[in-house]
């Protein structure tokens, strides 16, 4: 995770210095996309190698194959990605940067779960290495079912294909979901470990891309305004919001069988909670970030029952209107259940057991079909006293809030009170916004490109861990299991609403609200 630290400047000055703080081109190396013909490629991974071409970070000695088991050859694989990036790219398409990079894109048929695939494979990529003076470092991405993964990389073994010596690397990027619980995701670990070191494999999160993201332990770290009031002395409580205005959509077959609960929590969600509660890592290293991290899921306080039946709460959404149009409820989506259990929609309050968060609760939620795309970190810092103005009509102190906007709008906020103009101390409440659109120009990423260029590079910081992913399985385990033994009562919210009741009792118990889904 590379960052350029910015002085105070105008927003063309930070845009001229982003301009000019171009990282070095990765080493020579061939990707392998396992899924080469599959959605993720053509509308996230291959649109994020043209960036990363187009930025000057790809070496001239790089080529990618694409493994599916689709009825193509390099030919019209490449027919199929150049019209499908017109599309899909980020930004206009520049010609050259294309045709640069599609001579060195080649394909593969074959079956994942078949050894003739890798010995084909295997007999390609030198004679792709010969044409292209790649070196031998390679990367495989799983752009597959979770369910490949295990036999993709013990195949990989097998062959002979991720054994690393002396200036040659070989590293796997292996795509959520890691596991569907605990023990499933403890068994995921232990093949993969079978087979690879743990510095060979790249757990990906798309959601570690996104610069407000990242940009968390800058924000944290590089700041001492900050950093002091980051504790339980000053910090009321956090919400932490990744919702959605959709819903299933086509994804009926999948979902119905991950819910929210699974698709976003252990993850995403996890990931945001460690970035803002993790204490401050001794460097900027992958283990040391990385470690802090783990601190952090292994301090959740632990939910028994009965504290699962009152510190969460399951939703599903059921029929409603959404900016005019009429949705139908999740039961009645393609491919799901029509007595579906799955959950669209999941709130909790959790607490973390050390001595900088004791006593903050931690409201986290995500769901479906809910007003808007949202996702923010909100940071409620305690009221100040209100004896200073015993005795005026100043109308309620407000908390001061510090948002943290990640989606659709990246930038940062801080809310707090200013007096009313006038002979009289009335107060009203106004915001300071930092955009990073006004700032660094408008983002033209696709969240993959950080990533990639840093499996590339070998910096593993923004990757979960297999101790990461396990421990927040083991958070989670017990709210699935609970889930799985009672019936709910779905569903128990409309489309296009803020979510189930419950949600909103959840946090009035506390003398707390949600903030509005804006």
């Amino acid at each position: 995770m590379s960052q350029a630290t910015q002085s105070v400047c105008s927003p063309e000055q930070a845009h001229e210095k982003v301009t000019q703080s171009q990282s070095k081109p990765a080493p020579p190396s061939i990707l392998v996309i396992f899924g080469g013909a599959g959605d993720l490629t053509k509308r996230l991974l291959i649109p994020s190698i043209y960036n990363l071409q187009a930025a000057g970070l790809l070496p001239d000695e790089f080529a990618i194959i694409g493994v599916a088991r689709a009825d193509k050859d390099d030919a019209s694989f490449r027919a199929d990605l150049t019209e499908e990036i017109k599309s899909f790219a980020t930004t206009k398409l520049d010609e050259a940067v294309w045709k640069k990079l599609i001579d060195k894109i080649y394909y593969l048929r074959g079956n994942f779960d078949e050894a003739p695939t890798f010995e084909a494979l295997k007999t390609r990529l030198d004679e792709i290495e010969k044409k292209h003076n790649t070196g031998k470092s390679r990367l495989f991405y799983l752009a597959t079912g979770a369910d490949y993964f295990p036999k993709v990389v013990d195949l990989l073994g097998q062959s002979d294909m991720v054994k690393q010596e002396e200036g040659v690397w070989r590293r796997v990027i292996v795509e959520k979901p890691f596991g569907t619980d605990l023990a499933s995701a403890e068994a995921l670990n232990k093949s993969l470990l079978a087979v690879l070191e743990e510095n060979q494999i790249y757990r990906i999160d798309h959601y570690l891309g996104k610069e407000t993201v990242q940009n968390i332990l800058v924000f944290r770290f590089a700041n001492g305004l900050f950093e002091p009031l980051w504790n339980n002395r000053y910090v009321d409580s956090v919400q932490i919001t990744v919702v959605e205005s959709v819903g299933v959509e086509n994804r009926g077959n999948y979902y119905d069988h991950s819910g929210a609960l699974r698709d976003m929590v252990p993850n995403h969600l996890f990931q945001l909670l460690t970035m803002t509660a993790m204490e401050p890592p001794t460097s900027f290293q992958p283990d040391a970030v990385r470690g802090e991290k783990a601190k952090v899921l292994q301090a959740i306080h632990p939910l028994t029952e009965e504290q699962v039946r009152t510190q969460t709460v399951r939703g599903q959404y059921g029929a409603g209107t959404l900016r005019g149009s009429e949705i139908v409820e999740y039961r009645k989506s393609p491919k799901v259940n029509p007595e579906s259990e799955t959950e669209t929609y999941v709130a909790m309050k959790l607490m973390i057991d050390n001595w900088r968060w004791a006593g903050v609760p931690f409201y986290l939620r995500t769901g479906k079909c809910l007003p808007n795309k949202n996702s923010e970190i909100v940071i409620t810092f305690k009221k100040a006293p209100i004896s200073l103005f015993s005795g005026e009509d100043v109308g309620e102190l407000q908390a001061n809030n510090l948002i943290l906007h990640i989606q659709p709008d990246e930038g940062i906020s801080l809310e707090f009170g200013a007096k009313i103009p006038g002979p009289k101390v009335k107060l009203s409440g106004v915001e300071m916004d930092f955009n990073y659109r006004d700032y660094f120009g408008q983002s033209t990423s696709t969240g993959y490109e950080t990533l990639i260029y840093d499996c590339m590079i070998g910096d593993a910081t923004l990757f979960q861990r297999a101790d990461n992913t396990e421990l927040g399985w083991k958070v989670v385990d017990p709210m699935l299991k609970l889930w799985q033994k009672e019936k709910s009562d779905f569903p128990n919210y409309a489309a296009g609403s803020n979510g189930p009741a419950a949600a909103d009792e959840l946090l009035a118990r506390d003398g707390r609200a949600w903030r509005p889904i804006k």
